[in-house]
């Protein structure tokens, strides 16, 4: 079974103090559901129409146990800590 990756891909963070409740919340609900960061900060580069702000890169052994990992109810504790603190969007896929 291929891996899955989760990307994490910042437009804005307009709240620090939220998106700090919200890490605390997040890093350690993802890994107790199994996921391992790859990739954690801003880029080094951006190119096309990508924005100069935090990704994160996250490693699962499938597509369903990183769907499930943010359906649960950690990370939408986590969610819930961040609200409007920040713009992102966030795209799971599976491994080639």
């Amino acid at each position: 079974m291929p891996k899955a990756y989760w990307i994490s891909s910042y437009r804005a963070i307009n709240d620090t103090d939220k998106m700090a409740a919200y890490a605390a919340l997040a890093k350690p609900a993802l890994e107790s559901a199994g996921g391992t960061f790859i990739a954690r900060g801003m880029p080094a580069a951006v190119y096309e129409l990508g924005e100069n702000e935090r990704v994160t890169l996250i490693e699962w052994d499938s597509v369903e146990q990183a769907i499930a990992a943010h359906d649960g109810p950690a990370y939408q504790a986590a969610l819930a800590a961040l609200g409007d603190g920040a713009e992102r969007d966030i795209r799971i896929v599976e491994g080639v």
